[in-house]
């Protein structure tokens, strides 16, 4: 039964690969607190961990199978963050949890995938969820988004993080842990949680960077020539960046309340780079407030587009329409059955030899006339 779940969960990730409106899956109302239940899609085939364990001296990386691997690293003096990919097997992941004794509503969190973006501080560690999003353009000039929860557990000496796939989106602070110099060898555990969180907000400059590409690709397209399908990109670019938003909003809360409250595992020296993070995600919300905007703008402009395009076809027809009304009444005129005998007040050009050519040529200059009249005017 489980097989047949994680198949049909499989089917729907291939029909909705990226999109963030894919995720269905809840837990059912009614569930015990602290329940660990895997909510999401299953992206990967096992749950992968790998210790990274580091001090000024040395960093080591070890894939491990079992968590009790990881004992001797967490032991000694150094700092350690255990990197665990894959959020589908509950039991494995546990094993990871009772090891370091976390909260049940941590347990909770970590796999129901979602959670707002939240910052939560427990006695003994402090639990952050982020969510990372990538803007990717497809061929037809949709965007497609790509969302992935990540939470983070920051303890005395150790980092926790756990992540839905094995995307490698924390591959420039492993870059930076392999250089001696750097901060994140020489500063505790709540500096590689900083340098994490900083990592994903980064992220979200780019995906400001792709929106904003779109929206001008958008916006070229409609004053060139406004077609159905622009609206519909439209639409779905305003339910992206109201994601987007609500997402980095939820995020700014949290860092605000570690900045705000005082908390044991965040060093003073670490406080004044997570203000660093929280500007940088103001900085994101002007911009998407920004987007908001021009996005409502392409609606107007597309709408403006379509309008002046249906008023230049009813001036193409209200000219025609004007130029045929004069022809019709001459048609009008002289298709009366009148006979031109029967009554003193006949109609002569009816018994005229050139009566004929006398009223198309009347037509054809009344047309010429009209035409050079609506040139000068300026209205076509």
């Amino acid at each position: 039964m489980k097989k047949k779940a994680n198949n049909v969960a499989k089917k729907i990730q291939s029909l909705f690969p990226t999109s963030h409106r894919s995720r269905s899956f809840r837990k059912k109302p009614g569930e015990v607190p602290g329940t660990a239940i895997h909510t999401g899609i299953q992206r990967m085939d096992e749950v992968l961990m790998t210790v990274h364990d580091f001090d000024e001296t040395h960093y080591d990386v070890i894939p491990i199978k079992k968590i009790e691997k990881s004992e001797p690293y967490l032991q000694n003096k150094s700092k350690t963050w255990i990197q665990v990919r894959g959020l589908h097997d509950i039991d494995k992941l546990k094993t990871v949890w009772g090891y370091f004794n976390l909260h049940p509503l941590i347990q909770e969190d970590i796999v129901s995938t979602s959670q707002r973006p939240k910052v939560e501080v427990y006695p003994d560690e402090v639990f952050i969820v982020l969510r990372m999003l990538k803007q990717q353009e497809t061929e037809n000039g949709e965007l497609n988004v790509h969302t992935e929860q990540v939470s983070l557990v920051l303890g005395h000496n150790y980092v926790l993080s756990f992540q839905e796939s094995d995307e490698p989106i924390f591959d420039p602070v492993l870059k930076r842990l392999e250089m001696s110099t750097t901060r994140l060898r020489r500063l505790g555990p709540d500096y590689l949680a900083y340098a994490l969180t900083d990592n994903i907000v980064d992220h979200y400059f780019y995906s400001l960077d792709v929106i904003s590409e779109s929206i001008e690709k958008i916006e070229e397209e409609i004053l060139a020539d406004p077609k159905d399908d622009q609206l519909h990109r439209i639409h779905a670019l305003r339910r992206d960046i109201i994601y987007f938003r609500k997402s980095v909003w939820s995020l700014r809360d949290g860092i605000n309340s570690l900045l705000r409250d005082e908390v044991s595992l965040i060093s003073s020296e670490v406080g004044v780079f997570l203000r660093d993070v929280y500007d940088h995600i103001v900085q994101v919300l002007d911009s998407l407030e920004t987007s908001r905007e021009m996005v409502y703008g392409l609606y107007d402009m597309y709408m403006s587009g379509l309008s002046n395009r249906m008023n230049e076809v009813m001036k193409v027809l209200t000219i025609i329409a004007t130029i045929f009304i004069p022809l019709t009444f001459i048609a009008g005129i002289y298709g009366m059955n009148f006979d031109p005998e029967a009554s003193p007040l006949n109609m002569p050009e009816l018994s005229w030899y050139f009566g004929y050519p006398f009223s198309l040529g009347m037509m054809a200059l009344l047309t010429v006339g009209m035409v050079i009249f609506f040139r000068r005017k300026g209205w076509f």
